[in-house]
């Protein structure tokens, strides 16, 4: 006979079945609220400037490949046009991926997280801006 004091001898099922409830809880999500509308509003501004920037890169690339006929190395020309739009769509990914991140990172109250597209950007100006040097140089 056990004591009284004695927890009651469950066997080995138990522990088995304790283990399979802690497993299937449910993750507990982070507290979110809205954040102050200003904040919203002014991550949405910065998400259409990068989205104006991407539209004027496919601008640049398109008018690039159809009007810039006076080249006559259709390669470079190619070249040019397709970073602008390559550099274009990365933009705008990243830009939707930044404005969710930042505002998910405004409702949970958490610091804000980096920002890549800055670096992206100016690497790939940077690249555009030599590929059309060399074009210039070389005519």
């Amino acid at each position: 006979m056990s004591a009284p004091d004695d927890p009651p001898d469950e066997g080995p099922d138990a522990a088995v079945e304790g283990a399979e409830a802690a497993a299937s809880a449910e993750p507990i999500a982070p507290i979110e609220k809205e954040p102050d509308y200003r904040f919203t509003l002014a991550n949405e501004r910065t998400f259409l400037a990068w989205i104006r920037t991407s539209l004027g890169l496919v601008a640049g690339g398109v008018v690039v490949h159809q009007l810039v006929e006076s080249v006559d190395l259709r390669a470079v020309r190619m070249l040019i046009a397709a970073t602008a739009v390559v550099l274009a769509v990365v933009l705008a990914v990243g830009a939707f991926v930044h404005w969710r991140s930042v505002q998910l990172a405004m409702r949970r109250n958490q610091d804000l997280p980096g920002n890549l597209l800055i670096p992206v950007l100016t690497a790939g100006t940077v690249l555009i801006a030599v590929i059309a040097t060399g074009l210039v140089v070389l005519l």
